[in-house]
């Protein structure tokens, strides 16, 4: 203590008291604001209880919001008028990031929407609880909630994974995660590894002695539970099934162990290699096949929730890439079915085809697909076809359509559904491309435009 001197300590012990005049100074200028609008003893609270007298119960719940407790109603509401609800002095995002600034990480690698845009009292009671931290439902049935499919599926799966059931919050972090995506509290594996010890005689027996100990655990395992043993996702890659890793991965005693065979579609055609040829004979290929990550683009190696084992649900898969598309038809008036639906491969062909769009070509013929089943060669008689799989256009419209329409205001183009339609969607009724109908019509019959 040698090196504190008396220039230093002066000033230090000044500094300590003129903070604490500060702060009686505060107190005292509260108590002189309360009055100076005459305000009655207990008026930023307690007066509150002679009208909300049935409040009162609420503050006898095992957990009281800390200003509530303190009697302070107008730490949060306004008590004359307010342009907020329940008369709060702003709005609940206002209110309570005021006290809880960092509940949502600053630099968050994910965040959970409800916490990051401030609707706060969906999980919490801002007064008073008998669940810790003022929730509103205890455990699991809070965020049960919001998601009742992961509430039906948790209940009804045949293998569980207990952390699920002893709460969400074991793994997740119900406001944001500066670790990881998914809200986790870490990043995979190292959550998995603070219960599963990977280098286990049993544990390495299950995974054929590969080095999974830095394997991301989910590409495998649904962490929710599962109706397969393991917890392996519901659909399983049959090599995977038959645990046959060295199908596709160098030997467990290689170098390189979890290193593949081969890349992209060739690893794949090594057993799917009549599915790889008829991809590769059409005219043109959906341009992920054709990657260096080749079939891993869209679906998993090992298992999946999804049919196919797609990585994701489709609509979700194809919106990675085709972002505006989707957002489009969320725009849309009207909802083109098929999209709406998440099947995206109604019209088109996720593989390859001969057409543009990679659109498919329909297998089987009706009274509305004349061509379905031979070589189309032109696009308006397959669009007409096309759409003709689903939609009776001649009950619809006698308008002309087919190859031998052509379209008046482009020589090389042909009249068919997309002349008028957009079927992934427009700000107009009936997914045209102008509105009100009449602008639509006058595109071509100019004659009659006014």
């Amino acid at each position: 203590m040698r090196f504190f001197t008396r220039s230093l300590f002066v000033p230090l012990i000044m500094a300590l008291c003129l903070a604490g005049l500060g702060a009686v100074g505060l107190i005292r200028a509260a108590r002189a604001d309360d009055a100076s609008y005459l305000l009655k003893p207990g008026a930023r609270g307690k007066v509150c209880l002679t009208c909300h007298d049935d409040f009162a119960a609420k503050l006898k719940d095992a957990y009281v919001h800390t200003p509530v407790k303190d009697g302070d109603c107008t730490g949060c509401h306004s008590p004359h008028a307010s342009s907020h609800g329940k008369l709060l002095s702003a709005s609940t995002r206002g209110i309570c990031f005021t006290c809880h600034p960092d509940i949502v990480p600053q630099n968050a690698v994910s965040t959970h929407p409800v916490a990051a845009e401030g609707h706060c009292v969906k999980c919490h009671d801002p007064h008073a609880s008998n669940n810790p931290f003022h929730l509103l439902k205890s455990g699991n049935e809070v965020c049960f909630q919001c998601h009742k499919n992961m509430e039906k599926r948790v209940s009804t799966v045949k293998f569980k994974h207990w952390p699920v059931e002893k709460g969400c919050t074991n793994c997740h972090s119900p406001h944001g995660s500066a670790a990881s995506d998914y809200l986790l509290v870490k990043k995979v594996p190292d959550l998995c590894l603070g219960c599963h010890k990977i280098d286990s005689p049993e544990i390495a027996k299950q995974h054929n002695n590969y080095p999974v100990q830095n394997a991301r655990c989910t590409t495998c395992h649904n962490p929710h539970g599962s109706n397969t043993a393991g917890i392996l996702y519901d659909n399983v890659h049959p090599p995977m099934a038959a645990r046959m890793c060295d199908q596709c991965h160098e030997g467990n005693a290689s170098p390189t162990p979890l290193k593949v065979k081969a890349q992209g579609y060739k690893l794949c055609a090594k057993c799917h290699a009549d599915k790889i040829k008829d991809i590769l004979a059409k005219n043109r290929v959906h341009w992920p096949l054709l990657s260096k990550k080749g079939c891993l683009n869209c679906h998993s190696p090992h298992a999946s929730v999804q049919k196919d084992l797609l990585r994701a649900p489709m609509i979700e898969l194809c919106g990675k890439c085709h972002s505006d598309t989707i957002a489009r038809q969320a725009r849309s008036k009207t909802k083109h079915k098929p999209i709406e639906e998440g099947k995206c491969t109604a019209c088109h062909d996720p593989h390859s085809s001969n057409y543009v769009f990679l659109i498919n070509q329909p297998a089987a013929g009706n009274a509305n697909q004349p061509a379905a089943g031979k070589k189309v060669l032109d696009q308006a008689t397959l669009i007409v076809d096309l759409c003709g799989s689903c939609h009776n256009y001649q009950m619809h419209s006698t308008h002309p359509v087919g190859a031998k329409v052509v379209d008046p205001r482009n020589k090389n183009l042909r009249v068919q559904c997309l002349s008028c339609h957009r079927v992934h969607g427009t700000d107009n009724k009936d997914m045209l491309h102008f509105w009100p109908i009449t602008d639509m019509c006058t595109q071509c019959h100019t004659e009659y435009k006014r």
